[in-house]
């Protein structure tokens, strides 16, 4: 009796390892919107802030900093995002994205580091245009699910990185 309650222990565990949360889902899915907002074929632009992706894809301390930061719109036409350029190729402008692989490192504490590299220059002739522009994506797990906690890009000159839930602070408090 013991060995099959031990099989069975056994098997429901091996049963929650195998059917884990994918962490690099919402990042995916974030990456899938950028690489078309980039694209060519000039699709309407997709907010990977709006409040479908907010509501499923982000912590809720994530959209807690977000909806503060919203309050102070970086551009008064659309009046609703705190940024004025986009977050994840860390600029205004960029080709189609070229070369965009995403991996996840091994959770700590809770948190699954997700990066993702990609080529945003890649159509110009600058001399860093074959350059990989590196983000990383901090998922934790709410509710069972994997969603993201911060968005960090690293700056290309000093190779600091430069944590998003940092940028919407700063922005949240006026600065």
């Amino acid at each position: 009796m013991k060995t099959i309650a031990l099989v069975i222990t056994s098997l429901i565990a091996f049963s929650g390892i195998s059917h884990a949360a994918d962490a690099t889902a919402p990042v995916k899915e974030i990456m899938e919107a950028t690489k078309n907002n980039w694209a060519d074929n000039n699709s309407d632009w997709t907010d990977i802030f709006d409040a479908s992706r907010l509501d499923h894809l982000y912590s809720k301390d994530f959209v807690a900093s977000y909806q503060a930061a919203a309050q102070f719109p970086a551009v008064d036409d659309d009046g609703i995002s705190p940024f004025d350029y986009d977050v994840i190729v860390n600029g205004q402008d960029a080709c189609p994205l070229q070369d965009l692989t995403v991996a996840a490192a091994p959770p700590v504490n809770g948190t699954t580091e997700v990066t993702v590299r990609f080529q945003k220059s890649a159509c110009s002739d600058a001399p860093d245009a074959k350059d990989y522009t590196t983000v990383r994506f901090e998922v934790v797990e709410e509710g069972g699910n994997p969603v993201i906690d911060d968005i960090v890009t690293e700056n290309i000159e000093t190779q600091a990185r430069d944590s998003l839930k940092a940028t919407m602070a700063l922005i949240a408090k006026g600065q």
